[in-house]
């Protein structure tokens, strides 16, 4: 997370109280911890809220990469793709740190808006993942990456295991999709040429990202 000047609340999603107003020297040792410890990464901050979401566990972190890897594969290592394991993504290009989200993956095809201003994006990816851990908030997250223009939404949710699609209609990301583990569908993409669809399997189920154009298929 940037070194910036800090909020003065906090919201706790792992104890799910709604908000904590704590002293800013106690926030501030909050803040260093987390950084000092490497578990920021996904912090955020919502209209002025330090948000903490909960640590990714061991299978969160692995199936972001893996995700990521599988759309570089699927979308042909194209260099003027960016396909990002997570990134800074806010609403304004000055005192951005006050607003901002961080989805699990995120990708920019060419001709997107979003500029890419090194501490972050203004503006959104045309396609985002969010991996939902236990007391998270990943559906909240619904109005903001609409109001930057996130052009599909897909969210992994892990229980129960599903895949939601979310796709900008209007202006607003609507669910268009929602597949279980062992279903014969997948879910298409539009933004992307990538369907995804959940394979039954133990200790959990697979995800299987398939390239529309030859029907090559990446199990993750």
């Amino acid at each position: 997370m940037p070194k910036a000047r800090l909020p003065t609340r906090i919201l706790g999603m792992v104890t799910m109280k709604p908000s904590l107003i704590l002293p800013r020297e106690k926030l501030k040792r909050i803040i260093r911890r987390r950084r000092r410890l490497g578990i920021d990464r996904h912090d955020e901050v919502w209209n002025g809220v330090y948000v903490m979401p909960p640590d990714a566990d061991n299978e969160h972190q692995t199936l972001s990469g893996l995700l990521t890897w599988a759309f570089i594969e699927g979308l042909g290592r194209r260099r003027d793709v960016v396909v990002l394991p997570g990134a800074n993504i806010s609403d304004r290009a000055d005192k951005w740190t006050k607003n901002y989200r961080v989805p699990d993956v995120a990708v920019f095809l060419p001709g997107n808006p979003a500029q890419n201003l090194k501490t972050h994006w203004l503006g959104g990816p045309d396609f985002a993942v969010e991996v939902v851990s236990p007391d998270d908030k990943s559906r909240k997250k619904l109005d903001f990456y609409s109001k930057v223009g996130v052009g599909e939404l897909l969210i992994l949710d892990r229980e129960p295991w599903r895949l939601e699609l979310y796709r900008a209609l209007e202006g607003k990301l609507v669910l268009v999709g929602l597949l279980e583990p062992g279903s014969a569908e997948s879910i298409s993409s539009e933004v992307l040429p990538l369907s995804s669809r959940l394979l039954a399997d133990t200790p959990r189920p697979m995800i299987e990202v398939m390239r529309n154009s030859d029907r090559q298929v990446w199990i993750i």
